[in-house]
């Protein structure tokens, strides 16, 4: 099948290198031309496990091309995905002029039949847009289709290739047949492909993300009583996970989500709520107890070495949202970071791959250690912001050694607090006892 994914960002360089892996030919199209230079060279402009190596090996086949001309990517294919960015806005809705002008742009250059798909989170109605957009340029036959993504940055080659579910929303039924022999291939291990109406796909990413949200959130309101009340969240977490009706995942409580998807689609669900006069008090809830639990690890730090902080140190492990990414849009270690450089503090941070992003936020406010160890040197204290796999089991000894101060503020509970303890350091978990 001749695919062309419009938008090189991180949905659509994994969805068009993911389709070429099974044969289609794609053309990868992107007014960036600097982004477009490093895929005709095999080479991605996002950290993703996996994906260099995937996109290098396409290239080198043919079956993934590149293009800064969106008319060479929409004459040279019969289906083209939308994969292009949403932000928010001031007031927290998602940013159509993107997708619209795209979409406009596409109807005035197509020629025969077209199947337009949304790979973006777009609020509902979206698809009903663009095809009055369409019906308004472009008198040949086209149809247009939903397709939401449920890419985890880090994880999201083995999540597009092995899904656990394919949604597709349509109004036509040559639309769910090429979709269906497009994600054939995917789906032999029995995941299901659900088909249904465009608004309903649309809604459906929104609905997944804030629902994963809110038990985040619910699990760091309930971190707030364990402290309190003298319990230790990650016991509780433990019992109530075994329960097959609510289950282990998600329940991890920290220092709060971020990323470009939770915080993003929590607003803008908040947002179409008050555009249709419904109250979302839960998903409100939600965003609010995030941004409180943002500040939370400050807080520690300055109960323990007092609100003005100058003099101190602190050694800062992990600054992407999350491992496996260099992702810092919205990170918790944005928050934190700002904190305490306004109470005076020195920052030495250290990150496996977001270094370069991290530069582009605090510039030369914080220094950035070569490794996890250089960060330690002289800190009065080590604060885990980031729960990547190399820092779960440290070298203790060492680390009392290159510290000036013995003290370990964990924001992800990734630590055993009684065994960090008797190595003679103090410890400041989540929700801990």
């Amino acid at each position: 099948m001749n695919i062309s994914v419009i938008g090189t960002g991180y949905v659509g360089l994994v969805t068009g290198t993911c389709f070429a892996e099974t044969g289609n030919h794609v053309i990868c199209m992107d007014i960036d031309s600097k982004k477009i230079g490093q895929l005709k060279k095999g080479k991605s402009s996002i950290y993703e496990p996996g994906l260099d190596e995937m996109l290098d090996k396409n290239v080198a086949t043919g079956r993934l091309t590149a293009t800064t001309s969106l008319k060479e990517a929409v004459e040279k294919s019969e289906t083209v995905f939308l994969c292009l960015p949403t932000p928010p806005g001031a007031d927290g809705s998602a940013d159509l002029k993107y997708v619209m002008q795209v979409a406009e742009d596409i109807a005035k250059i197509s020629d025969g039949f077209k199947l337009i798909i949304t790979k973006s989170t777009v609020p509902v109605g979206t698809a009903d847009k663009i095809r009055e957009i369409f019906r308004k340029h472009n008198r040949d036959e086209f149809v247009v289709a939903s397709n939401p993504e449920f890419l985890k940055e880090g994880n999201a080659i083995q999540d597009f290739m092995f899904p656990d579910r394919v949604v597709i929303g349509v109004e036509d039924g040559k639309a769910e047949e090429i979709l269906r022999e497009l994600y054939e291939p995917f789906i032999r291990t029995g995941a299901p492909i659900l088909i249904m109406d465009t608004r309903s796909a649309e809604m459906v990413k929104y609905t997944a993300n804030a629902f994963l949200a809110t038990r985040i959130s619910f699990m760091n309101e309930i971190a707030r009583l364990c402290e309190k009340l003298g319990a230790d969240v990650d016991r509780v977490r433990s019992a109530i996970g075994y329960d097959n009706r609510i289950g282990p995942k998600f329940l991890f409580p920290g220092i709060g989500w971020g990323g470009s998807c939770f915080p993003k689609d929590v607003k803008a669900l908040i947002k179409i709520g008050e555009e249709v006069s419904v109250e979302t008090p839960v998903v409100s809830a939600v965003n609010a107890i995030n941004e409180e639990q943002k500040g939370v690890l400050p807080e520690k730090i300055m109960k323990h070495f007092g609100p003005k902080l100058d003099g101190k140190k602190f050694a800062v492990w992990g600054l992407s949202f999350k491992p496996k990414t260099d992702d810092m849009r919205e990170a918790p270690s944005i928050v934190v970071i700002e904190n305490l450089l306004r109470s005076g503090a020195e920052i030495s941070a250290f990150d496996p791959v977001a270094v370069e992003n991290a530069e582009k936020i605090f510039g030369k406010k914080i220094s950035y250690a070569k490794d996890q160890y250089s960060a330690l040197k002289n800190a009065d204290a080590l604060i885990l912001v980031t729960e990547w796999q190399e820092f779960r089991e440290p070298d203790y000894a060492q680390m009392k050694i290159l510290m000036k101060g013995h003290v370990i503020f964990d924001g992800r509970n990734i630590y055993n607090p009684d065994k960090v303890r008797s190595l003679g350091f103090e410890y400041y978990g989540i929700g801990r006892r």
